[in-house]
């Protein structure tokens, strides 16, 4: 197969770990900045353009498209759908997981486990907000952030409220969310490919950080999931269109919830804390399912 790879940077681990498990497999990959391509949706026949050259004959693209950049990485990827190439996730399903709102309601209307969360903007009323929560404590975190940026905790009801405050006078959207105590600053990332999790690990914050992200120093270890982890890990990827993505979990006393799905899960932390080769699954995967035209999004192809 000929693959393409739509990445800003082809020196991090994940890009390089998919380009050398798609080369180990007798396939082409080629690593495609998506910010410097350029689309011809002007032409019966949809194109991509990059450096200088029509990007054609590809079986499968895979996306690696950055939370801040989404709009245009979709719009490329979306392009590649038209003329019939098959994307390891569509260009609907990662802009669906970029939406913190949608993508949580969404998942509510599956009936997934979430935790008590209140979407506001610009409040005058924080104290309501904070009620409407559950109360002190509680997780704040704008609608944009990624990897445990403007992600802030409200320890207590005058804290809470003033965070609130902050971020509303800054003319931002927020989620205000139900901590969870008895997770005890841990969490657990799930790595869906297709209908299965292949790989799975719990993500402790560093000391005094409430956040597990590794970016932010956490730690992680291999764990075995149970069976509703899983099974609630395989409904949020469903929920979300997505084929290969990273859902994290919290342990809560109600059972499983889902704290976020990731439409671009990185490899590094799971394939070192669970020895499994993550890539090549997702490049077996991609072999199994690539077929012409095998897209929602359809467009004239030559």
């Amino acid at each position: 197969m000929k693959i393409a790879l739509l990445c800003r940077n082809e020196k991090l681990f994940s890009h390089q770990r998919l380009v050398e498990a798609a080369q180990s497999r007798g396939h082409e990959i080629d690593v495609i900045d998506h910010l410097r391509c350029y689309i011809d949706i002007a032409s019966n026949d949809p194109e991509v353009h990059y450096q200088g050259e029509s990007l054609k004959g590809y079986d499968a693209v895979i996306p690696r498209i950055g939370a801040s950049v989404t709009f245009f990485g979709t719009a490329v990827l979306r392009q590649f759908e038209m003329m019939g190439v098959y994307p390891a996730n569509e260009s609907v399903a990662i802009s669906r997981s970029r939406d913190k709102l949608r993508s949580m309601q969404l998942l509510a209307r599956q009936g997934i486990g979430l935790p008590v969360t209140i979407f506001a903007h610009r409040t005058s009323d924080a104290a309501e907000v904070l009620k409407l929560a559950g109360g002190a404590p509680v997780v704040i975190k704008l609608l944009e952030g990624t990897q445990g940026i403007g992600v802030v905790l409200g320890e207590t009801p005058r804290a809470a409220e003033s965070i609130i405050q902050a971020f509303g006078g800054v003319n931002t959207n927020i989620l205000v969310q139900q901590f969870v105590k008895e997770a005890n600053g841990e969490d657990i990332r799930c790595l869906v490919v297709g209908e299965k999790v292949v790989a799975a690990m719990i993500r402790r914050g560093k000391e005094g950080d409430f956040r597990s992200n590794l970016h932010r120093g956490g730690t992680a270890e291999a764990i075995k999931i149970t069976p509703i982890e899983r099974s609630t890990a395989l409904k949020a990827a469903n929920a979300m269109g997505l084929n290969i993505c990273g859902v994290d979990l919290l342990r809560s006393n109600d059972g499983p919830v889902v704290m976020e799905v990731n439409s671009s899960p990185g490899l590094e932390g799971v394939e070192k804390a669970t020895g499994i080769d993550v890539a090549g699954k997702i490049v077996e995967f991609i072999e199994k399912n690539a077929k012409p035209g095998r897209t929602h999004t359809k467009g004239r192809r030559r």
